[in-house]
């Protein structure tokens, strides 16, 4: 099913979306990988406070290629979501509700997200330069030292993806595989 989202994405609308719907997002994501959560996490133990608020967020697990001229952004691809599964657990803790990346994720995460009713999207990997066309602006919103792995704040129209695992868990790398295998 096709389903249209607005950002913020609440637990409501979190509860609406099944592991194999085809989603567009339009509104605020922001972009974190790694570097970026290994930051906010420490500097929260740090008591530093986060630089953007987590609550029914979507952080968009990329990191920008710089803008051509006249352009909000370059390619802005999916970078492999395991990277961040050691962050995720806890950013879900302090309220995110939308991860969006590629490929498969830990249990961990998985039990995370039904824990704290969280979605993950699947973007298309190698298709950052259509990707980027949805992007309407972007600006860094903290720690530009990092480069592309800095937070960026992107406004989006119509960013596609597709839902793999839902807030219960229903995951279409674990149901899917199955139906192509041969009997």
């Amino acid at each position: 099913m096709k389903k249209d989202i607005h950002t913020p994405i609440t637990k409501d609308v979190v509860r609406g979306l099944k592991a194999g719907d085809s989603v567009t997002i339009t509104g605020t994501i922001y972009t974190a990988r790694d570097a970026a959560h290994k930051r906010m996490l420490e500097n929260l133990d740090k008591g530093i406070e986060l630089p953007i608020d987590l609550k029914d967020a979507a952080i968009y697990f990329a990191g920008p290629a710089p803008a051509k001229p006249g352009e909000p952004i370059g390619s802005v691809g999916p970078t492999t979501s395991y990277r961040m599964d050691a962050y995720s657990p806890r950013t879900m803790d302090l309220g995110l509700t939308c991860m969006i990346g590629k490929g498969a994720r830990s249990k961990e995460v998985v039990d995370s997200m039904k824990k704290n009713t969280a979605v993950y999207i699947g973007a298309v990997g190698g298709a950052g330069a259509l990707i980027s066309e949805c992007i309407k602006e972007c600006r860094v919103v903290a720690y530009d030292d990092l480069g592309s792995e800095a937070i960026h704040e992107l406004k989006v129209e119509n960013f596609p993806g597709i839902v793999i695992i839902d807030c219960e868990g229903n995951n279409l790398y674990e149901s899917e595989p199955p139906k192509y295998k041969k009997q």
